[in-house]
């Protein structure tokens, strides 16, 4: 007996007025607003809130909002003293993992409520950055940089991982890549996140468990591989024969298609322009790589096919991080910063949800295909006598 819907797929299991995703006409919509309208007019500050808070804030909430995430870069010592006895070999993600749970043993609030949830949000947010940029620099035997009191969200980060404070230019390019990966409703780490915030396992546990999902090169991964294919390729004209030759053994081709997206990816239009201006700011090659990449790739798959296929979020944003002198194993855990909003706004909503103000324990029935040695079940054999049966 076969299994129906494999993984969930197209399985409606909760209401959310968080976000949605149009994948036939490609949009992606953050509490009733587009992320194309976003990405023009707002900041990632703003964003962060307006999901967590159900609408865009007035100047008012954004401020005492910002203020917070500024109030509470800094770690605690003794999360940074465990940082510094880590394996320095270790996994970004490993190590942004098992921080992320250590949180909540520093967390002295007893309550769960919204408001308490609330606030480990703000802290959620504001502290995974600057995580992953103490990691990187205890990793490189370099002095931590001490976070700025005066650069928004995205600027710090950007200065804590290399010591210089970025040019306006480069902190809102970053910055709206963050508002572009902050959400997209139930993908894999989100419901993971909701899934373990159903057992009223407290937030840092859920964040935890969405950081675990979001680690798998299946979901999180996929930009550090579009950025070794680049690396590999190396040049413009190298791309149409490494295309040609992937697709000749079925391989995949990285940061190209979506599970969702029938059309082109609204992300990836406003990165495809960021990477497009860091390339001319840096003269560097990825982007015109990227898209010859994008080019080859939607001509060869037609000749296969005869059907389009569009880039995904991954394959810009590969290039722009690149650019940035983003170290390529942090990709993922930039992933992590931007989408620790998203996160914390499902986790709030599974708790909190005013529709279901008990809401159930999520617990998906499953299609039994093992042994099957009758209605009794298949009989017990002791261990002395098993050896003769094989």
């Amino acid at each position: 007996m076969q299994t129906k819907n494999i993984g969930l797929r197209n399985i409606e299991v909760a209401d959310t007025k968080i976000s949605a995703i149009d994948g036939i006409n490609g949009k992606l919509i953050y509490r009733g607003y587009d992320i194309l309208d976003l990405v023009k007019k707002s900041t990632f500050e703003e964003t962060a809130c307006l999901l967590l808070n159900e609408d865009l804030p007035t100047q008012d909430v954004l401020s005492a909002f910002s203020d917070k995430l500024v109030a509470t870069r800094e770690i605690p010592e003794g999360l940074e003293k465990t940082l510094r006895n880590i394996p320095k070999t270790a996994n970004p993600m490993d190590v942004l993992q098992s921080t992320v749970s250590m949180m909540a043993v520093y967390d002295t609030q007893k309550t769960d409520d919204r408001e308490t949830n609330y606030n480990r949000a703000i802290d959620l947010i504001s502290k995974i950055p600057i995580i992953v940029a103490c990691w990187d620099r205890i990793r490189n035997d370099k002095e931590i940089i001490q976070p700025s009191k005066k650069l928004n969200h995205a600027g710090n980060f950007l200065y804590m991982l290399t010591g210089k404070e970025p040019d306006t230019e480069a902190s809102r390019i970053f910055d709206i890549c963050l508002i572009l990966h902050a959400e997209h409703s139930f993908n894999a780490s989100t419901f993971a996140a909701r899934e373990v915030a159903s057992t009223r396992a407290n937030m840092y546990a859920a964040v935890s468990a969405a950081v675990g999902a979001l680690s798998g090169e299946l979901h999180g991964g996929a930009n550090f591989q579009v950025m070794k294919m680049l690396l590999e390729i190396g040049s413009v004209e190298k791309v149409e024969q490494w295309i040609k030759d992937k697709l000749a053994k079925s391989q995949k081709i990285m940061g190209m298609g979506h599970a969702v997206y029938k059309t082109f990816d609204p992300r990836a239009e406003v990165l495809r322009e960021l990477s497009r201006k860091l390339a001319e700011k840096t003269g560097q090659p990825w982007y015109a790589i990227t898209k010859r990449v994008e080019e080859v790739t939607e001509e060869e798959m037609k000749k296969i096919k005869s059907s389009d296929i569009f880039p995904n979020v991954d394959l810009y944003s590969a290039s722009a991080y690149y650019m940035l002198d983003i170290p390529m194993d942090l990709n993922t855990p930039i992933f992590a910063i931007s989408r620790a909003s998203g996160w914390t706004a499902h986790i709030i909503e599974e708790k909190f949800a005013e529709a279901a103000p008990k809401p159930m324990l999520y617990r998906p029935k499953a299609v039994y295909v093992g042994k099957y040695c009758g209605p009794s079940g298949c009989e017990y054999v002791s261990i002395e006598k098993r050896l003769a049966q094989i």
